[in-house]
């Protein structure tokens, strides 16, 4: 129940591109990538994903880059976490048994199975636009080297 870098690199990109929108219409990849140091190409991919799932925007030609829209703050963890092919995680096991089930218990599967409900459903109830609202003013700081 750990995040992956691919879910923590999306999910840190639509919020840099969320608080810097009203400044930047379209931030570059480049400028994305050095600001949350994070890979370039790895981040494209990622942002591709966001862009054919409708999450964010982009634009081509020299004056492009990527921008919110108006459903961007609607989005859920869940769904990024979707988007991003990170569901599976919610079925692996936590000791990584092989064959680990509801008819294949490993020792700690009835104590994390609760624990996995309640995780879904936290990420299914809080929005882009919830992570934001409750920000502290330097927010960005914490996800960016600004």
């Amino acid at each position: 129940m750990i995040f992956s870098k691919t879910f923590g690199y999306a999910l840190r990109s639509v919020l840099y591109l969320a608080m810097l929108h009203e400044d930047k219409d379209r931030i570059q990849l480049d400028e994305i990538a050095v600001q949350l140091s994070v890979p370039r190409h790895f981040l494209g991919n990622v942002m591709k994903k966001l862009v054919k799932a409708g999450v964010i925007n982009s634009m081509k030609g020299p004056y492009g880059g990527f921008y919110v829209n108006d459903r961007t703050n609607e989005f859920t963890l869940l769904q990024l976490k979707e988007f991003t092919g990170e569901v599976e995680d919610f079925d692996i096991c936590v000791l990584r048994f092989r064959k680990c089930s509801s008819m294949n218990r490993c020792p700690m599967h009835n104590q994390v199975e609760s624990l996995r409900g309640k995780w879904q459903e936290l990420l299914a109830s809080t929005s882009i636009g919830d992570l934001l609202k409750n920000s502290q003013p330097d927010f960005i700081k914490s996800i960016s080297i600004i």
